[in-house]
């Protein structure tokens, strides 16, 4: 792949053009949810773009255990399995900057970063969000776009150099610091207000003024895309949906600058129709994760249902009591985004919108579960009635023949579903479906 060939500049140049064409992104890392990934892609034709998040994959592991190379073999094993042609695969590195070190110095903090983009680089990231918009512990209360800038050029400086001496195609860039809290509100109260196309102006003369102070003029043709708040976002149990006059001005502002596109976080559970809207207004690269693995979660709990329906409570793999174990045991990743009495946190760990158990299925004993559980469905016929019961939309499609009523399939079909949505939100001859 040259930089011409990339798919990602082809579908924002498309963009451009006025075809009405845009990208979703992937940010998952299980395995469940990208075989879906690559089944809906392939079905509609589109690339499919993966990225890994900073507290996902980083140059320790992160949270799960992969260096960038690692997750970068992952994913292009599962495509391969999968059939999926490799040159419409792309990688991406998302919020990749000191997010992860901030209760360090900005020294410390920022060493680590260049560390960070390094190996996302060199390991043929070829999507790289530069996102330095968080202080460290020496920094001023309030962060300056100078600031904010000059360290996404040092960053981006070290992603030219490492793409290079790999022999790689130099990266495309996403730039800005209105992003909405990963994975997130803990509630709506604190989610931002829509842009100001104001704001949004300042902070791209202030990129380019940054990227162009450190030589980097080939580097700023490739910034596709900034991130802003186009009035999208969800917290444990509600969703702030896309209003497209709300957003007017802002997408008016993008259409005037050319080249450049807008990027969407928190974009899950938004109306398949808001999602249309938004490609159509110019938030051409659309982000997706929780309401992923929210499915997954939704799919496996239908199946231990099913699973306790056949074969009684005693022999089930009491999976959803484990998988809140683990939480239980290990908080860290719930404990500040659920507020509340112990049963309205129990029912967040479990419902929440947000999603916080997506950080528990590779413990190993939520892991042996889930095993447990599709083992105890294995070669069992599932009664029609109970997927009715517990799995309507794909007891549809096995009625129709389209599905397997096999555990995998089920689960990987209903992730589709939602995933689905957001292929025919970007691509060009796709209508809704209500």
């Amino acid at each position: 792949m040259t930089a011409s060939e990339s798919p990602v500049l082809q579908i924002v140049k498309a963009h451009r053009r006025g075809e009405k064409v845009g990208l979703y992104s992937v940010c998952c890392s299980h395995p469940t949810v990208l075989r879906a990934a690559l089944k809906v892609a392939a079905q509609y034709g589109t690339p499919l773009l993966v990225e890994a998040t900073s507290n996902q994959v980083d140059q320790f592991g992160g949270y799960t255990g992969m260096k960038p190379a690692e997750f970068r073999d992952y994913v292009h094993r599962l495509a391969q399995e999968q059939g999926f042609p490799s040159e419409r695969l792309v990688l991406g590195g998302d919020h990749l900057g000191p997010n992860a070190w901030q209760s360090q110095d900005a020294a410390t903090a920022m060493a680590h970063a260049e560390v960070l983009i390094d190996a996302y680089a060199s390991a043929g990231f070829h999507k790289i969000h530069l996102d330095c918009s968080m202080r460290c512990a020496d920094d001023a209360p309030v962060l300056s776009d100078e600031t904010v800038a000059e360290r996404a050029v040092r960053l981006a400086a070290i992603a030219e150099q490492s793409a290079a001496r790999a022999g790689l195609p130099p990266p495309v860039y996403v730039i800005g610091t209105e992003v909405p809290v990963p994975g997130g509100e803990a509630s709506l109260e604190q989610a931002l207000a829509v842009t100001a196309p104001q704001a949004a102006a300042r902070t791209l003369e202030v990129h380019r003024r940054a990227f162009a102070g450190a030589g980097l003029h080939d580097a700023w043709q490739r910034v596709i895309a900034m991130v802003v708040q186009p009035g999208v976002d969800f917290d444990q149990s509600n969703v702030q949906h896309y209003n497209a006059a709300a957003a007017a001005e802002l997408s008016a502002f993008v259409a005037g600058q050319p080249g450049l596109v807008f990027e969407a976080h928190s974009t899950d559970y938004q109306r398949e129709s808001g999602l249309h809207d938004m490609v159509r207004d110019h938030y051409a690269i659309l982000k997706v994760g929780p309401a992923a693995t929210f499915a997954l979660r939704e799919g496996l709990m239908a199946l231990c249902l099913i699973e306790e329906a056949l074969l009684g409570k005693e022999s089930a793999s009491r999976l959803m009591d484990v998988l809140d174990e683990a939480m239980l045991a290990k908080p860290k990743h719930w404990q500040k985004h659920y507020q509340g009495s112990p049963q309205e946190q129990r029912l967040m760990r479990r419902y929440g919108l947000s999603d916080r158990c997506r950080y528990y299925w590779g413990e190993p004993e939520v892991a042996a579960a889930v095993s447990r559980l599709f083992a105890n469905l294995a070669g069992r016929s599932i009664p029609l009635p109970l997927l009715s019961q517990y799995l309507p939309q794909q007891f549809l499609a096995v009625l129709q023949g389209d599905l397997a009523a096999e555990p995998q399939a089920l689960v990987e079909h209903k992730i589709g579903q939602l995933l689905g949505q957001y292929a025919r939100a970007c691509s060009a001859n796709s209508a809704v479906i209500c």
